[in-house]
């Protein structure tokens, strides 16, 4: 029988390690629906990893946990180092033949049934090698103990500086807060918020009523044309706030963050 890949049947496990000399912390993901549970998944990861301190964004983690499709999502394990700088992603799968070719754009072992919930063209892990090489980061890919495959991402803190969008989102409605929030995920949100267009603040402002929303939906409700309403979500989803779920959008766990700093600061 070909394999089901609308439905994620096993958990997979996140493993937050504040230093090396204690146990990590556990974080579950329950099985859903393959792009929710792929969005769960990578933006826990996200929040989980900026929390820490880390610097790679969320466009970066979901490249490389929609790469668990390839083992099916047999025993997924995503382990955070370094502050949240350095990602571990290890499956029990059938692994990865060619580690240079995978790499490469264009090579892709995606299926008819796998493309349905990834864009399946062979770019996901050279887009993640070539902003890990801008950024003066590494990825590593190896096999697993006795099975599947284990892909390692890492920035290196002193060579790659937190970055700044070079175009705010244009129009700003807010200003940063005060000085005194002091964390590295903190001052990100700042910047995020200072580069909030009025538009991006309304679209918000509707994932604050309902946690999923269509294109069409969002451009009705705003009357905003659906050109403008796409050009925004994408904007918001590279800044890791939303992520798709099939043909809509949903808050990332960092973008309900920002919902709510926005809300106070109102």
């Amino acid at each position: 029988m070909d394999f089901d890949y609308s439905f994620v049947h096993s958990p997979a496990r996140i493993a937050v390690y504040d230093d090396l000399l204690s146990s990590p912390r556990i974080i579950d993901i329950e099985p859903s629906e393959t792009r929710e549970f792929i969005g769960a998944l990578a933006s826990t990861i996200y929040s989980n990893s900026q929390a820490a301190g880390g610097e790679i964004p969320f466009s970066i983690i979901l490249q490389v946990a929609e790469n668990f499709i390839h083992s099916r999502f047999t025993e997924v394990v995503v382990s955070i180092f370094d502050r949240g700088n350095t990602i571990r992603f290890a499956d029990q799968g059938p692994g990865i033949i060619d580690k240079d070719k995978v790499q490469q754009p264009g090579f892709s072992s995606a299926t008819a049934p796998m493309k349905q919930y990834i864009h399946g063209v062979g770019s996901g892990l050279p887009i993640v090698r070539e902003y890990m090489e801008t950024k003066n980061g590494t990825i590593q890919i190896e096999d697993n103990i006795d099975s599947g495959a284990v892909i390692t991402i890492s920035l290196n803190q002193k060579a790659a500086p937190k970055a700044v969008e070079a175009e705010p989102l244009a129009e700003p409605i807010l200003r940063s807060r005060p000085a005194q929030a002091a964390s590295s995920a903190d001052r990100e949100l700042d910047l995020l918020m200072a580069g909030l267009s009025k538009r991006a603040y309304s679209i918000l402002s509707l994932f604050a009523l309902e946690k999923v929303w269509g294109v069409t939906d969002i451009s009705k409700e705003l009357e905003l044309p659906p050109s403008s309403t796409f050009s925004e979500l994408n904007k918001l989803e590279e800044a890791g706030i939303i992520t798709k779920l099939g043909k809509k959008r949903a808050l990332t766990d960092f973008g309900a963050k920002v919902v709510e700093d926005l809300h106070d600061a109102l």
